[in-house]
């Protein structure tokens, strides 16, 4: 297992990297992680640099052409800061980044804990913990050089690609008995394009991605909390933007949100 002081060290290098906008080939051979639990340790301590509450949790890769794209094996955790949420309609610099596209998801919020345990949670119970459904918008960054090329432990020590994200209104819709797999979503940039997706893209059902999210911390000694609300993916093609884009990412019935770049 990797040192504790050294998880700390690796992850306030990826932190200042982080804060200046700046990035590196791959951790110092001395500090890489080389498990994806390592990677976790490592991760753990990007809340040394937070002073407010965890506001939440991501899951990256929840797709099969994710998965290749970054080479990876399976769906990785993230944690989401509140210092890096942004209101909806806000605006959001790409001058340091590195990614360059939105990702359009479902997020919920948890009204109870849920605390570790040996037993998987079923979906049921997830699900029953969950307070609200809300529209979302991702901003993923990485602080790597090529973060397709530095593998699951890198990449979740990096926080797993997480940096900026919107976070829209409850939906007053009822939603706990709609199929959220078949479930459309758009997201739309400017008057220029319209990307379309479902559910079924975080994988298989939003539900799935959730529950897969709740016993990843689980196994980790880590326990959901009220009020945190998880992004489960994104249900399109991660959408390149450039300055000047406004992306709407609208979950029809369920709402929508909106974030501009300069």
């Amino acid at each position: 297992m990797l040192d504790p002081e050294k998880a700390r060290a690796a992850s306030h290098l990826l932190v200042s990297h982080w804060d200046n906008g700046t990035h590196l080939a791959a951790i110092p051979e001395g500090l890489r992680p080389k498990t994806r639990t390592e990677g976790y340790a490592i991760q753990a301590h990007v809340m040394d640099r937070s002073a407010a509450p965890l506001f939440g949790w991501k899951i990256a890769a929840t797709s099969l052409a994710g998965q290749r794209h970054i080479n990876v094996d399976g769906p990785m955790a993230g944690r989401l800061l509140a210092e890096k949420a942004i209101e909806v309609g806000g605006t959001v610099s790409l001058a340091t980044s590195k990614m360059r596209v939105a990702e359009i998801e479902f997020a919920f919020r948890f009204g109870r804990q849920l605390p570790p345990r040996p037993a998987p949670y079923e979906i049921a119970e997830v699900m029953d913990a969950v307070a609200s459904l809300h529209p979302a918008i991702e901003i993923p960054d990485s602080r790597y050089d090529d973060f397709c090329a530095v593998g699951a432990p890198q990449l979740i020590a990096d926080n797993a690609c997480a940096n900026l994200f919107v976070i829209g209104q409850p939906t007053q819709d009822e939603w706990r008995d709609v199929n959220l797999a078949k479930h459309p979503v758009a997201g739309i940039v400017s008057d220029k394009s319209r990307h379309d997706g479902t559910g079924a893209a975080v994988l298989g059902d939003p539900r799935i991605a959730l529950t897969w999210l709740v016993n990843e911390l689980s196994g980790l000694g880590i326990a959901l909390q009220p009020g945190q609300v998880v992004i489960t993916g994104t249900c399109v093609t991660p959408i390149r933007v450039e300055a000047g884009d406004e992306v709407i990412g609208d979950l029809g019935r369920f709402g929508k949100v909106s974030v501009r770049f300069v």
